[in-house]
């Protein structure tokens, strides 16, 4: 894993320009259809990111917030 991520960061890009390079010589302008495609897929990606990043904070300050306001168990120093 410690090598396959920063090759997967490094190499998709480069395929997919390669892909797109490729594309613009056998099918010309459609080639801008593929790229509106990806650009879906890539915001529904970030969206999703979005989200999870977001609730994952709201359940750790949630997670704070209740530890703050919860009560010393008896016997411990304050």
């Amino acid at each position: 894993m410690r090598i396959a991520k920063p090759m997967l960061l490094i190499t998709t890009p480069i395929g997919l320009a390669i892909g797109l390079y490729e594309g613009w010589r056998l099918a010309g302008g459609l080639v801008f259809i593929m790229g509106a495609l990806m650009l879906v897929i890539a915001a529904a990606f970030g969206s999703v990111i979005y989200t999870i990043r977001k609730e994952r904070a709201e359940e750790e300050a949630r997670k704070k917030a209740a530890e703050s306001q919860s009560p010393a168990p008896p016997g411990a120093e304050v």
